[in-house]
């Protein structure tokens, strides 16, 4: 259960740390125990998982600008991309617009390794979410779900 009683009659009276503190204990927890749960997919590493779904997601991109919206430095994504690449999970292209830099995209095997895991993960969420909530309490969750999408596209 959350430190924050939900069911405070004002929400001015909620302070924003106090949110965000019990926000990042509950998703780290809901992370944390997803990835415990599957344990390494294909023998990938987060990183590499993550750059999976993001090429599936958004398309093809350049490897520093997938370094910079993953977060992390360029010799990590190159180490990141070359494993995949190796695994046959990404290719490299020359970019059309200036033939010095690089564009990877996404394989066929790479987004079913995506497809695969995605499917895995819904599974048990669902099943979770059908077993511990009333359908009274899944309705509930959508309006949050909304919020929480907003919140991380800003982050």
């Amino acid at each position: 259960m959350s430190e924050i009683d939900a069911s405070a009659a004002d929400a001015d009276e909620v302070d924003a740390s106090e949110i965000a503190a019990a926000l990042r204990l509950s998703v780290g927890r809901i992370a944390r125990k997803m990835r415990q749960a599957k344990g390494s997919v294909g023998g990938l590493a987060l990183s590499e998982i993550s750059t999976l779904a993001r090429l599936d997601r958004e398309g093809p991109s350049s490897p520093s600008a997938l370094a910079a919206v993953e977060g992390v430095r360029p010799q990590a994504m190159a180490a990141t991309l070359a494993a995949l690449e190796e695994r046959g999970l990404v290719d490299r292209s020359p970019d059309e617009s200036d033939g010095r830099r690089a564009v990877m995209t996404i394989t066929e095997a790479g987004r079913g390794l995506v497809a695969d895991r995605r499917s895995e993960s819904i599974r048990r969420l669902a099943a979770l979410i059908d077993a511990e909530f009333t359908p009274t309490e899944r309705r509930a969750l959508l309006p949050v779900l909304a919020l929480l999408d907003r919140l991380a596209e800003r982050l």
